[in-house]
């Protein structure tokens, strides 16, 4: 479940952060990084014109984490061009299976 700090004037830009995110697929599972659950937080400050993202990986032993991180960066910058982008690699809480979207089920079982 990814929690938003936007503020209440630009709430209509969740849908389109999240739309942006899903074009990011994990490479080694085949699935968007949103319905795999990797997307913690997403907070807008629009004085600052930045969006940081909070994000974990499946694994801290991903070998593909630098490049799923590089991929959310430039995609948030690419849609979102007049905002800076932080990416921010969290470990806790801990990802686990339970975090995948019943969308992220079903892709992973056509895999």
């Amino acid at each position: 479940m990814i929690t938003f700090d936007v503020p209440s004037h630009l709430s209509s830009k969740r849908g389109d952060f999240i739309n942006a995110l899903k074009t990011v697929i994990d490479p080694e599972l085949d699935v968007n990084i949103v319905d795999l659950g990797l997307i913690y937080r997403i907070k807008l400050d629009a004085a600052k014109m930045c969006i940081v993202l909070e994000m974990t990986l499946s694994s801290k032993f991903c070998p593909m984490g630098e490049s799923i991180l590089s991929a959310v960066k430039n995609c948030m910058e690419r849609n979102f061009p007049d905002f800076i982008t932080e990416v921010a690699l969290v470990w806790e809480p801990e990802w686990n299976y339970e975090f995948i979207s019943a969308e992220g089920i079903r892709a992973l079982e056509g895999y």
